[in-house]
């Protein structure tokens, strides 16, 4: 049973960096491989095309994932974090609703995909696939639990899509590359304009500024839903692109707050122009993340993630961040950014779809809302 201190609220984050003291890492047990529908193509890597499997996880990699899970618990709770774990779930059982049907469900490994703290609140997330319409379920217990036993924790649960086909652009996974690229320019991709889509992956937090990506995985419409359900709660919200990205998806690879005035950047996805000024109008420096120790012909042949699950660190204070363990060229770029840096075995993760800042939801951290952005002029929506 979680009981409030009085003074320091049981959920308290905002931003991506400050000291943390409590945190939920996902689980990998019950685990399927996501099957094929409209929102998500998965593919094999390597020669040979074999065919996607589908069912259940074998037991062996649900357990080697795990294992580095319990690992990355570990090193957090000896830095004082303390550590909560997501309910056990059948992933196995399909889905029918009244638009979608869906032979199985996915995981528990990624928390951030669809579970924000913002402030003293809880958010949970549309989801933009079939197979994780019901992703919230295992947290569901810890939801309540935050929630009664504090009140100033509020909870905020986003409209559910209908998933519908109609909610697809079906032909996407078949545009040539000068058609994709000209439609990424127009930020379409796979999900269409007409509901209200976002996962929550794809949004950053920076004090009382929140970043969110418009990508695979988030449209307008889901912006538009964020702006109107968190400005009037103090934040503000700024919708950014990577216009080199033709699959994008969760910002976490991407673009990565490391302290105030510092941000790790993807070399080869660089942020829209006119979106960086907010950033070098304030005086934060963007630091490009060196390639990583695998290319993407490297990665386990079921992960459906980039190299760039290199740049998915999660930091334990302004000071202090957690690296995947054989990823020595960014370990030594933080070294030079004057952070300490600690390291976890975590590639056993990665074919479940991210590493350590995905595979955790930080509840709370020794912060406070500020203004790290005092240079902009920012407009509410209508």
């Amino acid at each position: 049973m979680i009981e409030s201190s009085g003074a320091i609220p049981v959920v308290n984050a905002w931003n991506e960096w400050d000291t943390l003291q409590e945190v939920v890492v996902g689980s990998a047990t019950g685990a399927c491989f996501e099957p094929t529908e409209p929102g998500n193509r998965p593919q094999t890597r390597g020669e040979g095309g074999a065919p996607f499997p589908t069912g259940p996880k074998p037991a062996e990699a649900v357990d080697r994932a795990n294992e580095q899970l319990a690992g990355l618990a570990a090193l957090l709770t000896a830095q004082g974090v303390t550590v909560r774990r997501p309910a056990p779930h059948d992933f196995s059982k399909p889905l029918r609703t009244p638009a979608f049907e869906v032979e199985n469900q996915y995981c528990a490994v990624c928390p951030r995909d669809v579970m924000i703290t913002l402030g003293n609140g809880i958010l949970e997330a549309t989801m933009s696939r079939r197979a994780r319409y019901f992703e919230y379920e295992p947290y569901r217990k810890l939801v309540y639990e935050y929630w009664d036993a504090d009140p100033r924790v509020t909870w905020t649960v986003a409209p559910k899509p209908t998933m519908a086909d109609s909610m697809y652009r079906q032909d996407f996974w078949e545009w040539p590359l000068k058609e994709r690229h000209a439609r990424m320019h127009d930020s379409e991709f796979c999900v269409t304009q007409d509901e209200v889509v976002f996962d929550a992956a794809d949004m950053s937090r920076f004090g009382r500024d929140i970043l969110i990506q418009e990508s695979m995985t988030t449209n307008r419409a889901g912006i538009r839903w964020l702006k109107r359900t968190l400005e009037p709660k103090g934040f503000r919200v700024h919708p950014v692109h990577f216009p080199l990205d033709y699959f994008p998806s969760h910002i976490d690879c991407t673009f990565v707050p490391l302290r105030p005035g510092l941000v790790l950047t993807n070399p080869e996805r660089p942020i829209r122009e006119t979106e960086r000024q907010m950033f070098t109008d304030n005086g934060w420096r963007l630091v490009d993340a060196p390639q990583p120790v695998l290319t993407n012909d490297d990665m386990p042949p079921y992960c459906q993630s980039s190299k760039w699950l290199s740049m998915n660190v999660l930091s334990v204070s302004p000071q202090k961040v957690i690296c995947e363990e054989q990823e020595k060229p960014l370990q030594d770029l933080l070294y030079s950014l004057g952070f300490e840096v600690l390291t976890v075995p975590f590639r056993d993760v990665f074919e479940y779809g991210g590493s350590l800042h995905c595979a955790t939801w930080d509840i709370r951290r020794d912060s406070t809302r500020e203004d790290y952005f005092p240079a902009v002029s920012y407009r509410p929506v209508a």
